[in-house]
Parts: structure tokens; C-alpha cells; sequence
């Protein structure tokens, strides 16, 4: 079984922790960093352009997610701060499978904060439902690996009770929830420049 280095564990605490906020030591620049990385954008550019130029990807450009932030930022910040964990990590994890399945974890094409909009179908449960809508959106959409299925189907574990398979799933997952811890907070300030990724 691998052990986590002491350089491993502060680099997960740097990047993951905010649990114990303090508005003097905590840098919320961190996914502004992410978004400014130039490395980073010719990932997400390479392997998830198809992705985001799709008309039906574009939707989620109007859909709110936490705050202030769009679904389309918050995939895109997901997406970043996997591929900062994969590398700072050490994770190796297959690159192309990790964009795309962090660009399609939320793809359930609906604003969820209005109960009556159609494709709501659990209005009071979204956090539980919400990844197999978004599966069953992104299998329709695109042609996805099993790891990228697994990515979507997995990213809100524990609520999904069935853990992640893959390194990538579990990337996207830890990632999902320190983006949304940010964004909820409202910790990250500014908008991401989205044209940077089109």
C-alpha cells in the first residue's frame, strides 16, 4: 500500500484545507493560480476543447452553480484542481480521462436551485441524483471511457455510497469538493475568464 510522504500530507493540507479558515494564513488565490497556469489551460485545451465547444456544454454557461459561479466555471475550476493534484501528487493519472470526466462531473443541464425546471427530476435530492442525470446527459453527448463514467458516476462519493475505482475518479472527487467549498464560501473572488478556454 502507498504511504503518503510528509511532503505529500503538506501538500494536501496546503491545498485541501480549509476547514480550519483563517482569513490571515489561508490563500483563496489558489484557483486563480490554477486558472492562470499556463501548462494547465494546454491540459484542458487538448484533451476537453471537443468538450467545450459543444453547443449542448455551452448551456452550462447559464446554469448557476454556487454563488455567483456558473457551472461551466466550476467544471472548469474541478478540472483545474485535478491536474494540479495529479501533479503535485504524483498520482500519474491517464490525463485525457481526467479532463474530460471532471468537465462532464456536473453535466446534468439544469439551473437545480428552481425545483420546477424540467429536467429536475429530483428537485429536493440534487446532490444525490445528480451524477447519474449527468451520466446518462454526457453518454448520450459523447463517447466516454469506463474511467470517465466512473469519474462522473462517483464524484459526490460518500453520498453515492459506492466509492471510486480509478485515481482519477478519486482526483475528481477531492477536487469537486474543495472547488465547491471555495465557490460556496465564496472564498474565490473574481470570475474565471472562460474565453481562455474556448
Amino acid at each position: 500500500m502507498y504511504r503518503l510522504s510528509n511532503e505529500d500530507k503538506e501538500i494536501i493540507k496546503k491545498v485541501l484545507d480549509v476547514k480550519g479558515y483563517d482569513p490571515d494564513t489561508f490563500d483563496p488565490r489558489i484557483l486563480d493560480d490554477m486558472e492562470s497556469n499556463e501548462e494547465y489551460k494546454a491540459i484542458v485545451h487538448k484533451y476537453g476543447k471537443e468538450i467545450l465547444n459543444s453547443q449542448n456544454y455551452q448551456m452550462l454557461k447559464t446554469f448557476i452553480q454556487h454563488g455567483n459561479v456558473t457551472v461551466y466555471e466550476h467544471c472548469l475550476h474541478v478540472t483545474l484542481c485535478a491536474i494540479k493534484l495529479n501533479y503535485k501528487l504524483g498520482i500519474h493519472a491517464r490525463e485525457r480521462e481526467l479532463v474530460r470526466g471532471a468537465l462532464l462531473h456536473d453535466y446534468f443541464l439544469y439551473d437545480w436551485h428552481y425545483a420546477d425546471s424540467p429536467l429536475n427530476e429530483h428537485p429536493k435530492l440534487h446532490g444525490f441524483y445528480h451524477p447519474g442525470i449527468a451520466l446518462r446527459n454526457a453518454t448520450k453527448d459523447f463517447a466516454l471511457s469506463e474511467r470517465e463514467k466512473d469519474i462522473i458516476r462517483k464524484h459526490m462519493w460518500p453520498m453515492t455510497v459506492i466509492p471510486p475505482r480509478c485515481r482519477e475518479a478519486w482526483l475528481v472527487c477531492l477536487a469537486d469538493k474543495y472547488a465547491s467549498t471555495l465557490e460556496t464560501l465564496k472564498l474565490k473572488k473574481g470570475k474565471i475568464r472562460v474565453e481562455d478556454y474556448a
